[in-house]
């Protein structure tokens, strides 16, 4: 089964399991995603179904994977002959998303994934003795933000700008020859 999306201006054809680069979603790694801007969907041995513009009640989730960035693309505009020339640089915000289910009804499919730490839980269950003996987590002790920056500001000296004077500086003396010996 496949599926055209619509995100971020952009059209993307999916199936299960496929990794997405596409324009930054809001979430974090590991958090889902719903597209509901599906435009078609297709089965194996059927027409598919195109919607006028997309598709009531489908819908197509995904997994964040990961915030990333894009390449650096260089934008330089030069006009010829003016002495105008301005460089920039840009690196767009991408996230990456595994698609985990494409529904044409809108159903959401049941996480397979939750059987396996269940028996992780029963193992350390029959283990009382293995609770108890494991430390308890320290979380890493946080320091003031104020001290950071005051050991900043003493690193990187500021520079004054020099005053401006408003009195005239006295013309320089032009040096005579040197009177020739006779």
């Amino acid at each position: 089964m496949f599926a055209v999306i619509k995100t971020g201006g952009k059209q993307y054809r999916v199936t299960e399991n496929d990794v997405l680069t596409v324009e930054k979603l809001a979430g974090e790694a590991g958090e889902t995603v719903q597209f509901d801007q599906v435009l078609m969907i297709g089965e194996d041995g059927k027409a598919p179904t195109v919607g006028t513009p997309t598709i009531d009640k489908a819908a197509v989730t995904g997994e964040v994977l990961k915030q990333t960035r894009g390449d650096k693309v260089i934008v330089f505009k030069k006009r010829r002959r003016q002495n105008s020339r301005r460089k920039n640089g840009h690196r767009q915000d991408l996230t990456m998303v595994k698609i985990t289910a494409i529904s044409a009804t809108g159903a959401k499919k049941a996480p397979a994934k939750k059987a396996a730490p269940k028996k992780a839980e029963a193992k350390t269950e029959d283990k009382p003795a293995a609770k108890a003996k494991a430390p308890a987590k320290k979380a890493p002790a946080k320091k003031p933000a104020a001290k950071k920056t005051e050991t900043a500001a003493k690193k990187a000296p500021t520079k004054k700008a020099p005053a401006k004077t408003t009195a005239k500086k006295a013309p320089a003396k032009k040096a005579e020859p040197k009177a020739e010996k006779e």
